[in-house]
């Protein structure tokens, strides 16, 4: 299962040196949509991941993949790609993490947070820092499965 509650973060609230947290290099691919099945690959490791319907809450299921097979699976995405920056920056006085995306290619300039929860309780009652921006939690429209099918960022995002 997976709880997560999601935000547009503005490029000038951006933390200062991110370069000193965790970052992953992330490609990853649609080969559906609905329901979404997707292949990623993060640095060296590949994964198929499955989602169910839902927007904070939602069935989630990963499992891994050899770069043979990710590179075989990836030409049939049908070029629904998006590749992005992701910084692992932990909240202080937590045992949460923020997912920090910063988008590349042609959504470049969003730039999401989304922080994942252990249930709902802790999700509901999350007080998001000073610096994120407006919460899309429950905006379809930035889940990662419909803005590969965009080719520019969305105008709502500024």
């Amino acid at each position: 299962m997976e709880i997560e509650r999601k935000y547009l973060i503005e490029k000038r609230n951006l933390p200062q040196a991110l370069e000193q947290y965790q970052c992953l290099f992330i490609e990853q691919a649609y080969l559906c949509t609905d329901p979404v099945v997707r292949i990623r690959q993060e640095n060296d490791s590949y994964y198929l991941t499955y989602k169910g319907k839902g927007l904070m809450v939602r069935e989630e299921y990963n499992l891994p993949l050899t770069a043979k097979a990710y590179h075989h699976l990836i030409s049939k995405a049908d070029d629904n790609k998006i590749t992005k920056k992701r910084y692992r920056i932990p909240l202080s006085e937590t045992d949460l993490t923020i997912e920090l995306d910063v988008f590349l290619g042609c959504l470049s300039g969003l730039i999401l947070a989304e922080v994942e929860f252990p249930d709902e309780s802790t999700a509901n009652t999350f007080t998001p820092p000073t610096w994120f921006g407006r919460e899309v939690t429950y905006s379809g429209l930035y889940h990662n499965s419909h803005l590969c099918t965009l080719s520019a960022p969305p105008l709502s995002h500024l």
